[in-house]
Formats: structure tokens, sequence, C-alpha cells
């Protein structure tokens, strides 16, 4: 697996911020990007969470099929 990019970067901490709001809904029942942001503006970002989790789906599958290709030669 090669390091990640710039844009893998952004995702993954996109993913984070999602999943640790997530997590403060599940705890203690906050939203906190609707507490931090509003209600729009939590709605566009976690439009972009969603956009990061599907472009880092892709991105796993291109390192597998990179990995597969490094052990058959």
């Amino acid at each position: 697996m090669s390091r990640l990019n710039t844009l893998e970067w952004v995702c993954l901490i996109l993913l984070i911020i999602g999943g640790l709001n997530w997590g403060f809904v599940g705890v203690v029942t906050v939203d906190l990007l609707r507490a931090i942001f509003g209600t729009f503006l939590a709605h566009i970002i976690e439009i972009v969470i969603c956009l990061a989790a599907v472009y880092m789906i892709y991105a796993i599958l291109q390192w597998r099929k990179e990995g597969k290709e490094e052990t058959t030669e």
C-alpha cells in the first residue's frame, strides 16, 4: 500500500469527524455538527462526509488491487 495522498488524508479526517459525531449522538444524544454549525451547514458537512466515505471505499478497493498485483509479481 502506498502512502496516503492529500485527498485521502482529507477524507480520513472527515470520516473521523463523522464517526466522533455519531458517537456523541449515540452516547449523549447530542449532534455536535448541528450544535456548532446549525442545521443547514451540518447538512452540507454530512453530505461531504458521505462523499468522503464513498471515495475511501474506492481507494480501499484500489489498494487491495495494487496489493494483489504486487504479490503475483
